[in-house]
């Protein structure tokens, strides 16, 4: 036991002369892949932490435990990098000059009239006459009852009609 534990020193002796002598070029190559030399520290340092709980296997099994511990800070950039680019936070927005494209059914009057229409008897009709559901489809899909569904999409079919007969007369003068 005493032989394993000494053994152990040594291989974790081997471990401080490897990061002696492998740093700096670690730390460049860290530099290369982060963009500067603060993040490249961190980098080096999250992965010699982790490879050095399992020094004595690294070293075993790997023929060139530079090359291994590269592998790693590539590995962990990457997996850095995929967490942490979904969002960032700037104080300023930025000046783009484009905007969204239109709508091309804005000025279209069907479609003012549905926008018009409350949110429940909008869903109604959609449903009904653009996914073609029936209404029995329409309640499960809302959760309320047919009658609701009826009530809805006769009370929607009669504003649609009034806002569209308002528009067509006032076309016409």
């Amino acid at each position: 036991m005493w032989m394993d534990r000494r053994v152990g020193a040594v291989r974790h002796a081997d471990f401080a002369d490897f990061v002696r002598t492998a740093l700096p070029g670690l730390l460049r190559y860290g530099h290369a892949l982060t963009g500067n030399p603060h993040d490249a520290a961190d980098l080096v340092q999250t992965v010699l932490e982790k490879i050095g709980t399992r020094w004595p296997a690294v070293y075993q099994k790997t023929g060139d435990p530079v090359a291994y511990v590269r592998r790693s800070m590539a590995n962990a950039h990457v997996s850095r990098w995929r967490r942490t680019r979904r969002e960032h936070l700037v104080a300023d927005l930025p000046d783009t000059g484009s905007r969204a494209p239109k709508d091309p059914f804005e000025h279209e009057p069907l479609w003012q009239a549905l926008r018009d229409l409350p949110p429940r008897q909008r869903a109604v009709m959609v449903l009904r006459y653009y996914e073609g559901l029936s209404e029995v489809e329409i309640a499960e899909t809302l959760g309320i009852s047919q009658g609701t569904v009826k009530s809805q999409a006769s009370k929607a079919i009669a504003s649609l009609r009034r806002k569209l007969g308002q528009r067509e007369g006032s076309e016409e003068e």
